[in-house]
């Protein structure tokens, strides 16, 4: 990644991490290798992290006591380490938590993690060196990056396990994928001429002892359910196209008695895709059914918690949420509860069940779309096939039962998450948020409903094929909003005459939405 160029021109030299606040958008630009990054050169800033790590110091110069730099961690806060082996300590943090499980982080999930905890020990707050910032700086920019199993964190005292990764990382002592191949970090900085470093004191725990993983994923989650909101509204105003459905149930006036503006928004979205299908077509129906109709009260309701899913987990990004902490200012050391990520948990417990009700409008429009009694005139499953070939060739019919399956298990997976908070770690920890299980699962119902978006794109892109093919539309009908879709996603969708395998257009599929890149197909709003 390093000297990655920013084809928008938005970061110019790239993206400073240190001066002003990041963005989710910052943080998928990072993720995803659009932006290189370099630390921040702004004195203050640097000035504040040296100051916090003097603090830290000071005080074991005058044999203060620091939670976690002279005591035991956890319940063990009780039991005093002596003098001569505090520096071993943040070591054996990093040891004792390597117990995680699961799967490993994919590259640009990792990236997001490391990005975020390098913005929180940039505050000043957290007692670390100057070096340590820069190290970890420098993995984020070469593409060193720690392999971080996604189980075993509570989401509190914060990420510790998978953290824990990254902090054995900075020191030598865990493995990394760098350029392709799993090695050792000491290795890959051996390569880049990078050295690991000994962590001081309070390190070890400023590292782990925080929300990063969970809040990386959620910016993520955030980020591709934005795309997926404004996707089902485009997907809904071409399976309204396809059925010759009708246009007025989005007019502006009617969305007005109901003002929620996100609600309003979508209606507004697919009355612009509908514009010149309104203008030109009369509907054959009087009233859609629910799927269609009520898309924008389905839509709207993620629409409208965006804005403060949104605030929350720019908040969390850009917070100091270790413990302790030290005031870069006077030194006094703060003991609290920082890492706890109730915030996030509640934002993605929330943010999963609104984008599983995405996938539950786009499997019942799917499920209009294919059946001949309700497509109004469109062929059983959408088959282009024709004539004797007819009767052979089936379509949709085995997407359509993918599409319900997915959109079940993404239903399924909409149980909050912090409702299983739990007591651990000796009854220390006897409230934890569930944050990190949480922000899981939410991109597992992203990436569920994405699926069934990819299904249903090509379903919507097939029925006003096959509605061109047959005369029951004109490309005039469709305006540039959706015909631009039709030209850009439909290069992905092939018209299906003849049954063939599926499998690797929804991969296909999927895999340009999870990118970001069904942003491009669906323009400007």
């Amino acid at each position: 990644m390093d000297g990655v160029n920013d084809t928008s021109g938005r970061y110019g030299q790239g993206l400073a991490i240190g001066g002003a606040d990041l963005t989710i958008e910052d943080v998928w630009a990072l993720s995803t290798g659009r932006v290189a990054l370099r630390l921040t050169d702004d004195e203050a800033a640097l000035a504040a992290i040296s100051r916090s790590a003097g603090h830290v110091e000071a005080t074991l110069a005058r044999e203060g006591v620091i939670y976690g730099v002279t005591t035991g961690y956890g319940d063990s806060v009780t039991r005093g380490v002596p003098t001569g082996l505090v520096t071993e300590l943040p070591l054996h943090l990093t040891r004792f938590h390597g117990c995680g499980l699961g799967r490993i982080l994919e590259p640009h999930e990792t990236r997001a993690v490391l990005a975020v905890r390098l913005v929180t020990l940039m505050r000043g707050w957290s007692g670390v060196s100057l070096d340590l910032v820069r190290l970890l700086g420098d993995m984020l920019r070469l593409d060193i990056l720690p392999l971080i199993p996604a189980e075993g964190s509570v989401g509190a005292s914060g990420d510790l396990t998978p953290l824990s990764y990254i902090a054995g990382a900075l020191a030598g002592e865990r493995d990394v994928l760098f350029q392709g191949q799993v090695m050792s970090s000491a290795e890959a900085f051996a390569r880049t001429g990078l050295s690991a470093i000994t962590l001081k004191p309070k390190e070890g725990l400023a590292v782990m002892n925080g929300t990063a993983v969970m809040t990386g994923l959620a910016a993520l989650a955030f980020h591709r359910a934005e795309q997926l909101s404004r996707l089902t509204s485009r997907l809904t105003a071409m399976a309204s196209l396809a059925l010759l459905g009708n246009p007025a149930h989005f007019d502006e006036r009617l969305m007005s008695a109901k003002p929620h503006p996100g609600q309003m928004r979508v209606g507004a979205r697919i009355r612009a895709d509908l514009a010149e299908f309104a203008r030109l077509h009369t509907p054959t129906r009087l009233q859609d059914r629910y799927s269609i109709r009520c898309a924008p009260h389905v839509i709207g309701v993620l629409e409208d918690m965006l804005g403060g899913f949104r605030q929350i987990i720019e908040t969390e990004i850009n917070s100091a949420n270790d413990n302790p902490l030290f005031d870069p200012e006077d030194g006094r050391t703060l003991h609290g509860g920082h890492f706890y990520g109730g915030h996030i948990c509640f934002v993605m417990d929330s943010l999963k069940t609104l984008v599983a009700n995405l996938a539950d409008l786009m499997d019942r429009q799917l499920a209009l779309l294919v059946d001949t009694r309700y497509n109004n005139g469109l062929p059983s499953n959408l088959s282009g096939a024709t004539g004797e070939r007819a009767p052979i060739n089936h379509g949709l019919k085995a997407v359509q039962i993918g599409v319900s399956a997915w959109t079940a298990e993404a239903l399924k997976l909409t149980m909050p998450a912090s409702v299983f908070s739990r007591s651990t770690e000796c009854h220390n920890q006897d409230k934890v948020s569930m944050g990190t299980i949480a922000a899981r699962d939410a991109l597992r119902v992203v990436e569920l409903t994405e699926q069934v978006a990819a299904a249903h794109i090509i379903a919507c892109v097939q029925a006003v094929r096959l509605r061109l093919r047959d005369g029951g539309l004109k490309d005039a009908e469709l305006g540039t909003r959706v015909g631009g879709f039709l030209a850009a996603a439909g290069d992905l969708a092939p018209f299906i005459d003849e049954d063939a395998p599926l499998d690797k257009a929804l991969r296909a599929l999927c895999e340009a939405l999870a990118d970001g890149r069904g942003l491009d197909w669906l323009g400007a709003d």
